[in-house]
C-alpha cells in the first residue's frame, strides 16, 4: 500500500468517532428520558458501556492476532466460518452502511429545512421533498468525487469535520456540568412518573434498545486496516474512539437530567439537545446544535461511504462479489465499488422522495443486518482462543463480546431479523453469480448447506410477514 492512501492514528480515531456520532446523539436526551429515570440510565449505560468496550477490545485483539487479514468485518468472518458466512457478513454490513447512510442526508436536509421552510412554503420538509432530493443527490455525488480522489484525502476531510462537530458537544457538556443541579437529577430517580407498573429493569432494557444503534461504526478502523500507517494503530483507534464516544454519550444524557425535570425533556421535540442548550444559554443554542447536527451527519456520511466502498472490493478478491469490484483507479480507490455504492444511495434517495415513511422499515431491516457481523467477531475471537490455546484474556474478551452481541440480536426483535432473511436471500443470488463468474463452480461445505436450507425455510414466514406489512 503506497503512502498516498495511508491513514495515521489521529485520522483513524476520527473515523471511528465520526461514524458513531451521527444524528442520534442530538436526540439522546429526549429518547432516554422518555423511557427511564436517572437510576435506570446509570445502570443501562454501565451495561452498554461494558459490552461495547469489550466489542471494541475484540476488534483490537483480532487486528493484533490476525494482522494479515484486511477489512475485519468480512475477512474475520470468512477466516473463521467459511466463504458463505464471510459473504453474509460482508453483504449485511454493506447493506447496513449503504441504506443507513441515506438517513444521514435526509436528517441533514430536514435540519436545514428548519431554517428555510415556513408554514406557507415547505421547500425541504422532512428531507423528502423534490428539492431535498436534488440537494441530497448533489451531496452524494460530491462525496463520490471526494472519495474517488483518494482514501487518505477523504479521511483528512473527515478529521476536520469531526473536530468541528465534536467541539460544540464538548461545549454542551461543559455548560451542562456548570448548570447541573443534583436535586433535579434525583427528582425522578426511579422513573416512577413514567408509569406506575414500569420497573427499573424494564426501563434499563428500554434504554439499551436505544443505545443499540448509536455505537454502529465501532469497526471503522478495522474496515480500513489496509490503509493504516501502522497495524498497532488499528486497535488504539478502535478502543480510543469508543472510549471518547461513550464518554460523550453518557455525559450528555446524564447531565441533561440535571438541567430540566425528566418529564420536561421527554416532551421535547428532537433534536432535544437544542432545547436543553437553549434553556441554558438562550436561542443561539438551537442554532449551534442545528449547525453541529448538519456537520455531524455529513461527516458520518463520508466515513460510512469509505467503509461501504471497501467491503465489496475485499469480497471480490475471494469471489464473494463480482470481479468488476477489484478494479482500482489511479488514486488506489476501488471506483467500481464506490460507484455501485453511490448508485444504490441514489436509488434509496429516490425511494425516500417517492414513498416517504415506507423507507423507514427498509432502514430498520438493513440496520439489523449489522448485528450478525458483530456477533461473528466475538465468536471468531472465542474460536481463536480455543484453537490457538490463547491466554485467559482473549477468552474473557471473546466470551463477553459474544454474549453482548447475542443480547443485542435478541433485543432487536424477531420481526426485523426475520424480514432481513429476504435481503440475505437476494445476497445469496449475488454470491452464487460471483462464485460461478470467478471460479466456474459452486462448492459448499455441509454447514454452509445447512445454513442455506435454514434460510430457504425461513423465507416462507419472512415473505408472509412482508406481505402482511404491505397490506397493513
Amino acid at each position: 500500500m503506497s503512502s498516498q492512501s495511508q491513514i495515521g492514528l489521529t485520522a483513524l480515531t476520527a473515523l471511528v468517532i465520526s461514524s458513531m456520532v451521527g444524528s442520534g446523539i442530538f436526540s439522546l436526551p429526549q429518547n432516554m428520558t422518555a423511557v427511564a429515570g436517572s437510576q435506570a440510565l446509570l445502570i443501562g449505560w454501565l451495561i452498554t458501556g461494558a459490552g461495547i468496550i469489550f466489542l471494541g477490545l475484540a476488534f483490537g485483539c483480532l487486528s493484533k492476532l490476525k494482522p494479515e487479514l484486511d477489512g475485519g468485518i468480512y475477512t474475520y468472518a470468512r477466516d473463521g466460518f467459511g466463504d458463505l458466512m464471510g459473504f453474509f457478513s460482508a453483504w449485511g454490513y454493506w447493506l447496513c452502511t449503504t441504506i443507513g447512510i441515506v438517513g444521514y442526508l435526509v436528517v441533514a436536509f430536514e435540519a436545514v429545512g428548519g431554517f428555510v421552510d415556513s408554514p406557507d412554503s415547505v421547500i425541504l420538509g422532512q428531507g423528502n421533498t423534490f428539492w431535498a432530493f436534488v440537494g441530497e443527490s448533489a451531496i452524494a455525488w460530491l462525496i463520490y468525487w471526494l472519495v474517488a480522489r483518494g482514501i487518505k484525502e477523504a479521511a483528512g476531510v473527515n478529521l476536520i469535520a469531526t473536530a468541528v462537530k465534536v467541539f460544540p458537544l464538548i461545549v454542551f457538556i461543559g455548560l451542562a456540568a456548570y448548570f447541573f443541579k443534583s436535586d433535579v437529577f434525583m427528582g425522578d430517580w426511579s422513573g416512577a412518573s413514567i408509569a406506575a407498573d414500569t420497573s427499573v429493569m424494564s426501563q434499563v432494557k428500554d434504554t439499551m434498545l436505544i443505545t443499540l444503534w448509536v455505537f454502529t461504526g465501532i469497526e471503522g478502523a478495522v474496515v480500513l486496516s489496509k490503509h493504516a500507517k501502522s497495524r498497532a494503530d488499528i486497535g488504539k483507534a478502535t478502543v480510543g474512539g469508543v472510549a471518547i464516544t461513550l464518554a460523550m454519550y453518557v455525559a450528555i444524557t446524564l447531565l441533561a437530567q440535571g438541567i430540566l425535570p425528566r418529564a420536561e425533556i421527554a416532551a421535547m421535540a428532537n433534536p432535544s439537545m437544542a432545547g436543553v442548550l437553549s434553556h441554558m444559554v438562550g436561542d443561539w443554542g438551537k442554532v449551534l446544535i442545528s449547525f453541529c447536527l448538519i456537520v455531524s451527519v455529513l461527516s458520518s456520511y463520508l466515513s460510512w461511504t469509505l467503509y461501504a466502498t471497501e467491503i465489496p472490493h475485499l469480497g471480490a478478491k475471494n469471489a464473494a462479489f463480482p470481479k468488476q469490484f477489484l478494479a482500482l483507479n489511479g488514486n488506489e480507490v476501488p471506483h467500481h465499488s464506490l460507484l455501485f455504492t453511490t448508485l444504490t444511495v441514489q436509488l434509496c434517495l429516490f425511494l425516500v422522495w417517492q414513498t416517504g415513511n415506507s423507507y423507514s422499515a427498509l432502514l430498520m431491516i438493513s440496520t439489523s443486518m449489522i448485528l450478525v457481523p458483530y456477533l461473528l467477531i466475538g465468536l471468531y475471537l472465542v474460536k481463536l482462543a480455543y484453537t490457538q490455546k490463547l491466554s485467559a484474556k482473549y477468552w474473557v474478551i471473546g466470551v463477553i463480546s459474544s454474549v453482548y452481541a447475542f443480547w443485542i440480536v435478541y433485543a432487536a426483535g424477531v420481526n426485523y431479523l426475520l424480514l432481513s432473511v429476504l435481503l440475505y436471500l437476494v445476497g445469496t443470488v449475488l454470491f452464487l453469480f460471483s462464485q460461478w463468474q470467478q471460479r466456474g463452480k459452486w462448492q459448499f461445505t455441509l454447514p454452509e448447506k445447512i445454513v442455506l436450507a435454514i434460510l430457504a425455510v425461513l423465507a416462507v414466514p419472512a415473505i408472509q410477514q412482508f406481505v402482511a406489512s404491505l397490506n397493513g
